[in-house]
């Protein structure tokens, strides 16, 4: 499978500026990781939110995307995406959990957790998508 990573989710663009690596990919479902650095901290020595979105945003883009029949890979824009921070943190590794919730055929929502290495919750958020046709 992790092979198989490499092929289906390279990471480019802005994902890859910030080192979030995906980790696990299923139907429906996504984990990806980031280990803090300090260009992620915003100016009280904490992880800045807008790395935390972008978490949230493209893991449960991913999440609702991905699909294990390489003939049905897709692509979506992005809607709305709420986050709700719930710890401050400034080193070690961040995991981003992502689960499409059931949905219609052309808009859907995930629901994301961030947690840190020892499972401490950092932030939950939602995000809805728009399929696009390529």
């Amino acid at each position: 499978m992790q092979s198989e990573l490499k092929i289906l989710d390279k990471p480019v663009g802005f994902r890859k500026l910030i080192g979030l690596e995906t980790k696990e990919l299923l139907d429906g479902y996504a984990v990806m990781e980031l280990t803090v650095s300090p260009e992620h901290l915003n100016s009280q020595g904490a992880l800045h939110g807008g790395v935390v979105a972008t978490m949230i945003d493209h893991a449960g883009g991913t999440a609702g995307c991905f699909s294990a029949d390489k003939g049905k890979q897709r692509k979506a824009v992005t809607l709305s995406l709420t986050t709700s921070f719930l710890a401050l943190v400034s080193e070690g590794k961040i995991t981003a959990i992502s689960r499409k919730r059931p949905g219609g055929r052309r808009i859907f929502v995930s629901t994301t957790e961030i947690i840190d290495e020892s499972g401490n919750l950092i932030a939950v958020g939602e995000a809805t998508y728009r399929y696009i046709d390529l």
